[in-house]
């Protein structure tokens, strides 16, 4: 139902803008080039957890340099000609493509949840097989 609603959201506001639909996609490229690249660097894995608020502060200075070199391009190319539908447009995608990736993540972790168990329920099976057969081999007569 929500990603239907943000398909719906995002279908208006491309029609309402279709005079400034460069401002419409320009909004939606940088926000989504830029959230892309904060989560990226921000959700690294890394194996010493002190350098989790480093990344995200990595992650919030690329996000701020995309955008405003984003900007700085779109107005110079003159792509940029509504900045009330580009600004609109980037809160709008900024949200959703948030959003997206969490829900992305989300799907990734429980994914790998599902592996962990599974493979902790094959090796309580090997290890019970090797006790049966461990069992069995000191009752034989060899």
């Amino acid at each position: 139902m929500k990603l239907a609603l943000i398909f719906l959201l995002s279908s208006i506001g491309g029609v309402l803008s279709g005079d400034h639909f460069h401002s419409f996609a320009a909004g939606f490229g940088i926000a989504a080039v830029s959230v892309g690249t904060a989560y990226w660097l921000a959700f690294r894995s890394t194996r010493y957890p002190q350098l989790a608020l480093l990344l995200l502060l990595v992650g919030m200075m690329a996000k701020l340099a995309i955008t405003i070199a984003g900007v700085m391009w779109g107005l110079k190319a003159e792509v940029i000609n509504s900045p009330f539908v580009f600004s609109l447009s980037y809160l709008f995608f900024s949200i959703v493509v948030t959003y997206g990736y969490f829900k992305l993540r989300e799907f990734q972790m429980s994914i790998a949840a599902k592996r962990v168990v599974l493979n902790t329920q094959q090796v309580e099976i090997v290890e019970n097989n090797n006790k049966s057969s461990r069992h069995l081999s000191q009752l034989s007569p060899n």
